[in-house]
């Protein structure tokens, strides 16, 4: 019997057979199926906003000549956040593969740094501050303890929420958003609902699953921020023009 392209894709990438049968030829909104469908969505979704978040924002300052807005604090914090997991891979020998998302993002986010200050005029800065970075990050991962190793992966979330902290500071400070990406906070703020979502499913710590919600949160703030700000950050923009 021939079979649609829809259930080709749904059953191959998001439900095992029987859920497609469940939902779409019995027509029950089968609970078990629901809730395994909706997991396998978050995750899929989470790994996307790896890849995706940061690279909007990249474009953005490549597109406008400029980084305005943007607090270096914040995006060295991300910086930090995001090589915690590649220290941890190559500390426990991991493939490739397994981690090569991280890479991908923390290569976004380290070209970031390096244009922000190459708008500012410290381009040399920015060169050095990244070869010593990338120097450092695998040096911990070759040559650092397990213990030492452990407490880097498990600062990496506290970083992220900093981050948002001081950028939310700078666009208070500000009274715009400049070159801030609307599709990177988007992104940002969904893809943090999507690790609180799963960190309800797992029976991890309360301290954990309370820092992912305030993560979240705050990434809410930031995408608020922007919306409130955009009619004072365009007017910004063309007095400039």
């Amino acid at each position: 019997m021939a079979t649609s392209p829809l259930r080709d894709f749904l059953v191959t990438y998001l439900m095992p057979e029987k859920c497609y049968d469940e939902i779409f030829v019995r027509l029950n909104w089968h609970v078990p199926c629901l809730k395994f469908v909706l997991n396998k969505a978050v995750g899929i979704w989470i790994i996307l906003d790896t890849f995706l978040a940061q690279l909007p924002q990249l474009l953005k300052i490549l597109w406008s000549r400029s980084a305005e807005g943007l607090s270096l604090i914040s995006v060295l914090l991300q910086l930090y956040a995001f090589s915690c997991p590649v220290v941890y891979a190559i500390a426990n020998n991991f493939p490739l593969f397994a981690w090569a998302e991280r890479l991908f993002t923390l290569a976004q986010t380290a070209a970031i740094i390096f244009l922000i200050l190459h708008y500012r005029g410290d381009t040399l800065t920015g060169v050095l501050l990244l070869s010593g970075f990338s120097g450092l990050v695998f040096l911990l991962g070759s040559c650092a303890s397990a213990a030492v190793v452990s407490v880097i992966q498990s600062s990496s979330l506290a970083a992220l929420i900093a981050s948002k902290v001081f950028q939310t500071i700078t666009n208070h400070q500000n009274g715009h958003t400049g070159q801030l990406s609307t599709l990177s906070v988007l992104l940002s703020w969904a893809g943090s609902l999507g690790v609180v979502f799963t960190s309800l499913q797992e029976t991890g710590g309360f301290l954990a699953t309370l820092s992912r919600i305030l993560s979240a949160g705050l990434s809410c703030v930031l995408l608020v921020q922007v919306f409130c700000y955009s009619s004072s950050t365009a007017a910004k923009a063309k007095k400039t023009e």
